[in-house]
């Protein structure tokens, strides 16, 4: 298991131990850590899971110190690139993921489960065309394999609460209805993650997903938080053309100050959520289509912002707080 600490790979690593599996987290060392508490610390967290430190930007570490002589039956990496920003996406969403792949077949890996994204299906990014990039390589590599290209997480949803709670109001591109999505838990994936290992229906292709109910739009998003809230809705619509105006200028000085190069993608990532929705692409129209996007799962966004609102704890964004 790759991936494990962020909210998905939790998610899965119980899901994979629920159903009987033994499971090892590989992981990367914690900043500064030493000593061997860290890994049974790691394994409380994650309960009934083994943990083995790794540098996933070394073969020589994931051959050593991950898969280090032991049999697996299989690989599902849910490993991301934190920011999105080139750099980052290129060295974790392509080149550690090939590290994987290679380790995981030298080690006699039968099948490969890769966490992607939906929104690969319109490369304008770095980091969605890196994982393309690892996409045609898992599907070159000769294992079995069952790539997942999930919609918005409930995480990636769950920034204004706070916003509205505090009486601010719903910030909205546009109408409010310039995209939708089908949101999906991190329990619900977790499991449909781990059903391509037991599903020969989800082996060897490329499957999108999305949670239950139909998609919802962000107005609708702020209209069901507020009402949750027992208040009137308030929304403050940002135009598209500020981000555009963001994105230009930051990408002019880039020329004078590299630093601002990456901070100008970061807002390009910005503006392809806001426009963009995460549904099936379909190719012959170029028209996102919420009925060719199937479902899976038992817990809405709607669940999440009730549980919430009733005192349940947000999750932690940190750097995929793109907003």
């Amino acid at each position: 298991m790759l991936g494990a600490t962020g909210t998905i790979g939790r998610a899965t690593s119980a899901a994979l131990v629920r159903r009987g599996y033994e499971v090892v987290c590989l992981v990367r060392p914690p900043a500064g850590s030493s000593g061997a508490r860290v890994p049974t610390t790691l394994s409380r967290v994650m309960e009934g899971v083994s943990v083995r430190f790794v540098d996933v930007s070394d073969p020589v570490s994931l051959d050593r110190d991950g898969f280090s002589g032991s049999r697996f039956d299989a690989v599902i990496s849910c490993m991301a690139s934190r920011t999105g920003a080139p750099k980052d996406a290129w060295a974790i969403d392509h080149r550690a993921q090939l590290n994987v792949l290679e380790a995981a077949q030298r080690a006699g890996v039968d099948h490969f489960v890769l966490l992607s994204a939906i929104c690969v299906q319109k490369p304008l990014l770095a980091f969605q065309r890196a994982k393309l990039a690892f996409e045609a390589a898992l599907l070159a590599s000769g294992l079995r394999y069952s790539i997942v290209r999930p919609t918005a997480f409930f995480k990636s949803l769950s920034g204004q609460i706070e916003r509205v709670r505090n009486g601010r109001p719903f910030l909205i591109f546009g109408d409010g209805t310039l995209t939708s999505c089908k949101p999906i838990s991190d329990g619900d994936l977790g499991c449909y993650l781990v059903d391509c290992l037991e599903d020969a229906r989800l082996w060897n292709c490329i499957s999108p997903i999305g949670g239950p109910g139909e998609a919802i739009t962000p107005r609708q998003q702020g209209e069901n938080l507020f009402e949750l809230l027992g208040r009137q809705p308030r929304f403050q619509s940002v135009p598209i053309a500020l981000l555009d105006g963001i994105i230009g200028g930051l990408a002019t000085l880039g020329l004078i100050a590299p630093s601002l190069r990456e901070k100008a993608e970061l807002a390009r990532i910005g503006r392809y959520y806001a426009t963009e929705s995460m549904l099936v692409l379909d190719p012959q129209t170029g028209r996102y289509d919420a009925d060719a996007t199937p479902s899976t799962g038992t817990e809405t966004l709607i669940d999440f912002y009730r549980s919430v609102v009733a005192g349940g704890v947000l999750p932690e964004r940190g750097d995929h707080a793109v907003f």
